[in-house]
């Protein structure tokens, strides 16, 4: 495993600091430069594992203004857990050794809104979105008014992410246990473009 220098809570805040300069217009752009290119070929050291939904408009380097090498990214749609997606995470934080697991969710869901009607209509979307949309029904069942209120669902359901990372990877519990890393669920509002912290296991702060 190789170490981080940043602790999990400075993780999150260089993660926000990023988003609170994309939401002003004031972006860095950095490590996107052809020399930090060539110096980062031999190994990468990302400060987060980014843990988002798959929508187009959620491109994490733009979004947190970042560069090359600092997120390693992991998406699916509605942000779903699969053993292939704990695999990629756990390597992110065990091998890697970033200190920080952000989960990513966001307004207008799709995946929520396809859960939702599902729902509503007794009706399940064809092939493989079946899949996606009934790992998101139980956050819609067991958020307060889940079925009619979509923010309340989808941070409901980055919530559960949060939790169920920590309940299906004894990776990550491990390694949050010993307090060097963390795991962050975010409520990204798509018109904005602001990220805030709704749940976390393993900071110091908030």
């Amino acid at each position: 495993m190789t170490e981080n220098a940043l602790t999990p809570d400075e993780a999150l805040a260089t993660l926000l600091d990023g988003n609170r300069r994309f939401v002003r217009g004031e972006r860095e752009h950095p490590h996107q430069d052809a020399d930090y290119r060539a110096a980062l070929a031999p190994a990468q050291h990302p400060f987060a594992v980014l843990f988002g939904c798959s929508d187009s408009r959620l491109a994490a380097e733009i979004i947190f203004d970042r560069g090359l090498g600092d997120l390693f990214v992991v998406r699916t749609a509605g942000h779903v857990l699969g053993p292939e997606v704990l695999g990629s995470i756990e390597y992110g934080v065990e091998v890697l050794g970033a200190p920080l697991i952000a989960v990513l969710g966001h307004d207008s869901c799709g995946a929520i809104a396809a859960a939702q009607n599902a729902m509503a209509t007794g009706t399940r979307p064809p092939g493989f979105t079946r899949d996606v949309v009934e790992r998101v029904m139980l956050s819609v069942l067991a958020a307060p008014e889940g079925m009619t209120k979509a923010d309340s669902a989808v941070e409901e359901h980055t919530r559960y992410t949060v939790d169920l990372l920590l309940d299906r990877s004894s990776t990550i519990a491990k390694r949050v246990a010993d307090g060097t890393c963390a795991v962050a669920g975010l409520s990204y509002q798509l018109s904005e473009g602001n990220a805030r912290l709704i749940a976390s296991r393993g900071l110091k702060t908030g």
